[in-house]
């Protein structure tokens, strides 16, 4: 672990202040000077009474500060602003201190993660505060409290098992000095999900809470578990069940409870997983926990037998309402499965769901059984389906807002198929591998920039109805915030810092920060002057998106990764950026390509090369474009960078247990998709753009 320091003055005076951010702070929603957790107050609503940049002043926003970060891949999370001081998390999960006014750099930490970890690459989405220390979640595991002041961690543990396929990307959680903290890895093997609180001082295990049952050989942890296993059949303990916890909890001071929302299932083939059917409890659900102790309070389960990767582990934020004439204390609720719950926090009851956006795998959901009516043929029963949303869902993790004052729910949501098929796989052959995780037939070809769009969406929870919805580019754009000022501020894949009216959703202000970001804003004021804060840099989930993700031109290295401050009347100057552009493929070479070889390559390039490299070997983020480099042209530079690691400084992990014919495999799919035409979904966009062009092009001759 290495620890930077470069104490500044503003860091010397704030050591006591910080000690107030505690459970009286988090509660207070009328203090916006700090932004001080994930979604701000332990409400999540990511809503900020700030007002002195508002609608009309807004045109005045201009950049304070900024600074480059390029040493780090991933800009997804969103920073902290506690006293003065700005905290953020980059990369694998290395955490800045900065002055908030100048800029100045106070103090960084590394924890060097465990390069195994490195494989699955989603970097951080955020950090806690407590009385004067932060809390962050490492990919390998680990959860670490660090000293605000100074940046010497003063304890860490070890969240999950050693060597298993668990990782930490989302945020954690505090409250009554207590740490919470879940993890992902659900996808990629055998995953049992947990929850798991510590003793914010000293980092003891408070309590830990699985999300589904273990062997019923073994015994059950609690009764929660007992009953969740009257819903799973078959032995589903042999592929972990999933229902990992990786991103969303939300702490409710009224009730004292944590909500967690959790993940899909492992497999995620429902038949596989469970095969003689069954609900499969806790997968895909809100549960309510008691927070001192973890006991199982109530549950709701947005998709019953999931089997389309359709998590529920999206923002939980805590809202009161008044519904048919009656106040309501609500938790707002936009899964994966297209679907927008309002649910009652005191049981969990179902108050009103409604689609959000195009969903074709249900109906809707049953008023009175709170299930959904699902459509014949959804879970590809027939061998294939292709079902709206995917699995990328509707809404993801990227957080929404909602507005005390407006009454509206801001939320960046998205509209895409998904492709499932579980051809050749039974429940009574079927084993769980590294080389089929999901139980289903992999999806190896490139998808054009045409084949999703995304909007950024005003949505009233109490008529469950749309007020107004803004296009937004491509499929992946930052999560949002809402202030008094009347401003819902969102940045987007296109470089655009963007500010919008609140009640109608009209753009009043933009900035081009130079690249497109996923991260979300945080505003916060310091001696009575409001700043807006935003990390940006290209990287995260956008990388496997193969076209989706490159549309853009944010592919490799050359552009910037970079936290930009904003306040009224700011002269900054950003530092410039290369334009956007796309990597062209190396033209032919002496290399033949072999067919059969190729088509294994696909295969282990699926498997383990698509997360950083693109589907289709077009990047889609911050990796290299395979198909541009020279590197598999020469057998002997490529197993020394894949098998033995050469890369590794560079955030490039080893794979020594590949084969020769692996490697060589992946070298023969990699020149073979250099040389590719355009597939059929690009052919088919093509001739699609072309029609609308020639339509456009008549229409004008008309004057229309």
């Amino acid at each position: 672990m290495s620890i930077r320091l470069m104490m500044g003055a503003a860091m010397l005076c704030c050591g006591a202040a910080q000690a107030a951010v505690d459970q009286a702070a988090l509660a207070d929603t009328a203090d916006g000077s700090n932004w001080a957790a994930w979604g701000r107050t332990f409400d999540e609503q990511r809503y900020s009474p700030l007002d002195q940049i508002d609608r009309d002043s807004v045109g005045r926003l201009g950049l304070a500060w900024s600074r480059e970060l390029n040493d780090v891949w991933n800009m997804s999370s969103q920073p902290l602003a506690v006293d003065g001081v700005i905290y953020a998390a980059v990369g694998y999960s290395e955490v800045y201190a900065l002055d908030a006014v100048s800029g100045e750099l106070l103090w960084t930490y590394d924890p060097e993660v465990d390069p195994k970890k490195m494989r699955m690459a989603w970097g951080i989405r955020g950090l806690a505060f407590w009385k004067g220390r932060v809390y962050v979640g490492v990919q390998d595991g680990r959860l670490i409290a660090i000293d605000a002041e100074t940046g010497k961690p003063e304890w860490s543990v070890l969240t999950t098992e050693p060597g298993d396929n668990r990782y930490i990307t989302g945020a954690p959680r505090v409250f009554n000095d207590t740490v919470i903290i879940g993890h992902g890895g659900a996808d990629f093997g055998h995953v049992r999900g947990y929850v798991t609180a510590y003793d914010t001082e000293t980092g003891e295990q408070r309590w830990r809470w699985h999300t589904v049952p273990g062997n019923p050989a073994d015994g059950f942890e609690n009764e929660a578990m007992a009953m969740a296993a009257e819903t799973w059949t078959g032995e589903w303990w042999q592929f972990g069940g999933g229902g990992t916890v990786w991103n969303a909890m939300t702490y409710d001071p009224e009730f004292n409870r944590i909500y967690i929302g959790t993940g899909n299932g492992s497999p995620w083939n429902h038949k596989l997983r469970s095969p003689d059917g069954g609900d499969n409890l806790f997968l895909c659900s809100v549960v309510a926990l008691d927070a001192d102790t973890g006991e199982y309070v109530w549950h709701y389960q947005t998709t019953p037998g999931e089997s389309w990767d359709f998590n529920s582990a999206m923002d939980m934020v805590l809202a009161d309402l008044t519904i048919d004439g009656e106040p309501r204390k609500a938790l707002l609720h936009a899964p994966k499965n297209g679907f927008f719950y309002v649910l009652d926090r005191e049981d969990g009851a179902l108050i009103s769901a409604e689609k959000l956006g195009k969903v074709t795998w249900a109906e809707g959901i049953d008023p009175d059984t709170g299930r959904p009516v699902e459509v014949p043929g959804a879970r590809y029963e027939d061998g294939e389906a292709l079902i709206w949303p995917g699995s990328g869902g509707v809404h993801n993790w990227h957080p929404m807002a909602f507005s005390p004052d407006t009454g509206l729910t801001y939320i960046p949501t998205r509209e895409m198929p998904g492709y499932y098929n579980d051809e050749g796989r039974e429940p009574k052959t079927w084993k769980l591998t590294s080389k089929d995780p999901m139980g289903l037939k992999g999806f190896y070809d490139d998808i054009p920039a045409s084949a999703g769009s995304s909007k950024l969406e005003a949505w009233n929870p109490v008529t469950q109805t749309r007020t107004w919805e803004v296009e937004t580019p491509g499929v992946v754009n930052g999560g949002v915030i809402v202030t008094a000022g009347g401003l819902v501020f969102q940045g987007r894949a296109d470089g655009q810092l963007q500010a919008h009216d609140a009640g109608t959703g009209e753009a009043l202000w933009a900035y081009d920060m130079g690249v497109g970001t996923q991260a979300a804003p945080m505003t916060f004021s310091v001696d009575g002057r409001q700043y807006v804060a935003i990390l940006a840099g290209w990287g995260g989930s956008q990388m496997l998106l193969g076209s989706l993700g490159a549309q853009h031109g944010w592919v490799g290295r050359e552009h910037p990764r970079r936290l930009l401050v904003f306040a009224l009347d700011g002269d900054a100057e950003l530092p410039e950026s290369p334009a956007p552009g796309r990597p062209e493929p190396l033209p032919g070479s002496d290399f033949v390509v072999d067919a059969a070889k190729a088509e294994q390559g696909k295969k282990v390039f699926g498997r383990l090369c698509v997360i950083c490299h693109g589907t289709a070997a077009i990047a889609g983020g911050y990796a290299p474009d395979l198909r541009a480099s020279a590197v598999p042209l020469s057998a002997e530079s490529f197993d020394a960078i894949v098998r033995d690691g050469a890369l590794l400084g560079r955030g490039m992990p080893d794979f020594p247990e590949l084969s020769d014919a692996e490697t060589a495999a992946l070298r023969h799919y990699i020149r073979q998709r250099a040389e590719a035409e355009p597939s059929a979904w690009d052919q088919v966009a093509a001739v699609w753009d072309f029609l609308r062009l020639m339509v456009k092009m008549k229409l004008a001759e008309y004057g229309w």
